[in-house]
């Protein structure tokens, strides 16, 4: 029998600024984030936990009861001088460029191609690992380890919908990751 690890990636819960439309800042979870947590997500038995450096989500991880080792490469996509402002705020020019070529970062921030690489980087490192580990991060961090356990393109990164306090679980045996669910 081969030995496997499960990662179970969680989606922070809900903030104002997903609230209101707008590109992330670095700020808490809201009292709805709060109340999801509460209400929607079980992780069983974990051996190792890891989370993004922002507040939104080491606060999910700590309101999921973990002790989570604050991950950099775990940090959502830097959406640059976009940061705060809403989505009609932005240059529709601009924004059609982020969204139809995953190479490109009009707000200065992090490309799509950037953020599948960091997080293929980061599944590269914990294969190493054995056993059940839990994330908790972002929805273009999930995207992104999508992406890389289906080989699918970056261009694919925006038909993703990953939804606030979430679980994706994929498992790695041998060299492979597998999508094993999502919700």
């Amino acid at each position: 029998m081969s030995e496997v690890v499960r990662l179970t990636m969680v989606s922070h819960a809900m903030t104002d600024a997903m609230a209101a439309g707008r590109f992330p800042i670095d700020e808490p979870l809201n009292a709805l984030g709060r109340r999801q947590l509460d209400a929607t997500v079980e992780l069983g038995l974990i051996d190792a936990a890891t989370c993004g450096p922002e507040k939104r989500a080491r606060g999910t991880a700590e309101l999921l009861g973990l002790r989570a080792e604050v991950d950099p490469a775990l940090a959502d996509l830097d959406c640059g001088a976009w940061r705060g402002n809403v989505l009609g705020g932005v240059p529709p020019a601009d924004l059609a460029i982020w969204l139809t070529d995953p190479t490109q970062a009009p707000h200065g921030g992090e490309s799509v191609v950037a953020v599948v690489d960091r997080v293929r980087t980061w599944l590269d490192a914990i294969a190493g690992r054995r056993g059940r580990l839990a994330a908790v991060t972002h929805p273009a961090v999930i995207r992104a380890a999508i992406l890389v356990a289906l080989d699918a393109p970056p261009k694919s990164f925006w038909r993703i919908d990953v939804a606030p306090a979430s679980r994706t679980v994929m498992h790695l045996r041998g060299q492979a990751w597998t999508l094993r669910s999502t919700g």
